[in-house]
């Protein structure tokens, strides 16, 4: 070959190999990715989490299976160095955030709730995960779980691992005995004007078993968040309950929700209670709740009466129930994981371990020991059955059964971010209890001096319109 021939040769091929170099570099998916990690220098990553108990306990038996096998062979260590609440945890990620003194170094994965993950993205602080997975990748997911982690530039910043969505638990034993004596239909579960009724029904019914003794029946249903229970009654019916960051009360379908709710609480068959209806259920307080499938690890199989008596019981766990004409709809909770800028090699090894986790092997493991859904629709279409069919947990095997029906049947709301959200929903909370035991307490005055009908209305007479004026 000709002395120029070459020196044209060196030049292409210099070219080329740039040309190659370049592109590697702008695609992070390509060769400069197959390199970030390497076996022999293992790179460690830290995980916070508000994963405790049983939950807890899975949660450390997956990292160890992670660490001694796909860890291993990338040349990954996971280490989770902080437990804590819900609440705790996203109070260390903001006063971390923020640099506050004494406040320990972000972790490189974090269960995080959008509203706080809003914060961290904002402050440049979290890897939008499109960037860590293909759309093949992200077509396995369920696209609802997605929505719920895309934030206001519409990247991928928390990253679903597990979800929740609300039941409807119904203590079976108290409940055959309460149909056998007066002929309630269980289909009445099936819709939340039909569960009104049979509230009312059931304290009449308890409060007639000791007629010596007046007005003391049971309540016969509750809800752990009576937010939810008004925003997903607007959602079903047709009506967004946050508008422009208000909450929609002054229209009739949320009169028809706070109807179906008020009357039972002033009237005794709702329970107003401050802590988690798994705690009434445990003492034969009431028969059925609304809330997260995450608490079915609470609900045991006994119930323990004031007098320490015990009864063995049996739980039915229902899709959650509907109003008339409404839409089968529900709520969409939970948090997901956050991954935290850092080099390309541990951002790089968060990301495989998301992967690796939310695979439905693994998925399905952690969700049928915790009560959470999984994150996939392989999961769900060719998983769950034969989880359900392995599960020795009564409850969860029913539970899980619930969430196919669901899976294939609701729509599912997420509610909005913003940054009042919370105050809104706690100040309706506060507002709703404080109206009901104040008209109970009415009503208990009244109702041995005329007949229940005109105690109720007097007792609640303008509570609707001073509730909604508040939110006007």
């Amino acid at each position: 070959m000709l002395a120029g021939e070459v020196g044209m040769m060196r030049k292409i091929m210099g070219s080329v190999c740039l040309l190659s170099l370049t592109l590697c570099i702008l695609s992070f998916t390509g060769c400069s990715k197959d390199k970030v990690l390497d076996p022999s220098h293992p790179v460690t990553i830290t995980m916070w989490h508000n994963f405790g108990g049983q939950m807890q306990t899975t949660m450390d038996s997956l990292v160890g299976e992670f660490n001694a096998t796909i860890g291993k062979s990338n040349g990954v260590i996971l280490s989770v160095t902080s437990i804590s609440s819900s609440v705790s945890l996203q109070e260390k990620l903001l006063a971390a955030a923020n640099g506050d003194p004494g406040s320990p170094a972000l972790p490189n994965i974090a269960t995080c709730y959008p509203k706080i993950a809003l914060q961290l993205m904002r402050k440049g602080l979290i890897v939008d995960l499109d960037t860590q997975f293909s759309d093949a990748e992200l077509d396995g997911y369920l696209p609802r779980f997605l929505e719920e982690g895309r934030l206001e530039d519409n990247g991928l910043y928390v990253f679903p691992i597990a979800k929740s969505t609300e039941v409807l638990f119904v203590d079976k034993t108290l409940f055959d005995r309460f149909a056998s004596a007066t002929g309630v239909d269980f289909e009445a579960f099936r819709n939340f004007e039909q569960l009104s009724l049979m509230s009312l029904k059931y304290y009449e019914w308890t409060d007639s078993l000791t007629p010596d003794i007046p007005d003391d029946g049971k309540s016969f249903f509750t809800t752990d968040s009576i937010f939810n229970y008004f925003q997903v009654g607007l959602m079903q019916l047709g009506i967004d309950p946050i508008d422009n960051e208000r909450f929609t009360c002054d229209v009739p379908e949320f009169r028809r929700i706070w109807d179906s709710v008020y009357e039972p609480a002033v009237r005794g068959g709702y329970a107003v209670f401050d802590g988690y209806s798994s705690d009434l259920s445990k003492l034969g307080e009431i028969v059925c709740s609304t809330g997260s499938t995450a608490g079915i690890l609470f609900y045991g199989s006994q119930i323990i009466y004031p007098d320490n008596t015990a009864e063995d019981v049996t739980y039915t766990i229902l899709p959650y129930p509907k109003f008339d004409g409404g839409k089968n709809i529900s709520i969409q909770r939970g948090s997901g994981m956050c991954v935290m800028k850092a080099t390309p090699a541990q951002e790089y090894a968060s990301a495989l371990f998301l992967k690796w986790f939310t695979a439905p092997e693994q998925n399905i493991r952690f969700v049928s020991s915790t009560g959470y859904l999984p994150v996939t629709n392989k999961a769900f279409t060719n998983s769950m059955e034969q989880e359900i069919q392995q599960v020795t947990n009564e409850n969860i095997k029913k539970l899980l059964q619930a969430a196919v029906t669901m899976h294939s049947e609701y729509d599912f709301y997420i509610p909005p971010t913003f940054e009042s959200f919370d105050a809104l929903g706690k100040n309706i909370e506060k507002s709703f209890k404080a109206f009901a035991r104040a008209a109970r307490e009415k009503y208990l005055s009244l109702v041995g001096e005329m007949s229940p009908d005109n105690a109720y209305a007097i007792a609640t007479q303008g509570d609707f319109e001073s509730f909604v004026t508040q939110y006007r």
